[in-house]
């Protein structure tokens, strides 16, 4: 009496469709009629920057090692401390690299005689009020940084300005699509698909490591201009 039942079981069992258990997947191929088209399609927009990243740090060399990292870590106090009066917070200050390193004299065939040492302090700033980030590099300098790379100029939220260049990209695909279609006396059916490649932001001049010198009268400025933003779209049209 209870075969039946068992039996009735199995059978239910078996007729739970396999995707259900994430196992297994499928896909079907559109059927197309008439000819496909492939177009690369891509959308722009330009945005002012909003953020500068800046490589701030000291470097300091002294005969010992204490020496030197004593020295460094006096004038870098002196540097964090310029950035907290600056307004800067603490999320957009971060240590980005720390180094001591033995220096060398090489005279000719004789072993290398250690004269000294180098230690390095680097930290990454991230000011968010561009035009006057200048002004307090200037106060860093005069603080004792003496070595600055950047500035990396940067938009804080790009989504919007990307959300933007996506439906420019497609337009952009669509317009094309259509032109292809009337060059070859056809028309467009129907969009097959879509894929996005990245949207980024075309990166500005590689910025040039320096040595900051304090200079009487001289006051650093940094323009923001405007950035590119860009998006790619892989978009197939059926043509008939």
């Amino acid at each position: 009496m209870k075969q039946p039942f068992l039996l009735a079981l199995a059978l239910g069992a078996s007729a739970i469709p396999a995707a259900a258990s994430g196992q297994v997947t499928a896909t079907f191929a559109q059927p197309i009629a008439g000819t496909k088209l492939d177009i690369t399609a891509t959308g722009e927009v330009t945005r002012v920057p909003d953020v500068a990243v800046i490589s701030a740090g000291v470097v300091t060399r002294s005969t010992t090692a204490t020496a030197a990292i004593q020295e460094n870590a006096d004038r870098m106090e002196r540097v964090r401390a310029a950035l907290k009066r600056a307004g800067i917070a603490d999320r957009d200050i971060q240590t980005s690299n720390i180094s001591l390193n033995p220096e060398y004299r090489y005279e000719n065939n004789q072993p290398p005689q250690l004269v000294g040492y180098t230690a390095s302090n680097q930290v990454s700033v991230r000011f968010r009020d561009i035009r006057n980030s200048g002004k307090i590099l200037d106060t860093l300098v005069a603080q004792g940084a003496n070595q600055i790379n950047g500035p990396n100029l940067t938009i804080d939220k790009p989504e919007g300005a990307l959300d933007e260049a996506r439906a420019k990209a497609a337009a952009v695909g669509r317009a094309r699509a259509e032109l292809y279609a009337r060059a070859l006396g056809m028309k467009v059916v129907r969009l097959l698909s879509v894929s996005e490649s990245g949207g980024y932001a075309v990166p500005p001049p590689m910025p040039v490591m320096m040595e900051a010198r304090a200079m009487d009268g001289a006051q650093t400025k940094i323009d923001p201009g405007e950035q590119k933003l860009q998006v790619s779209l892989a978009m197939t049209f059926e043509l008939q």
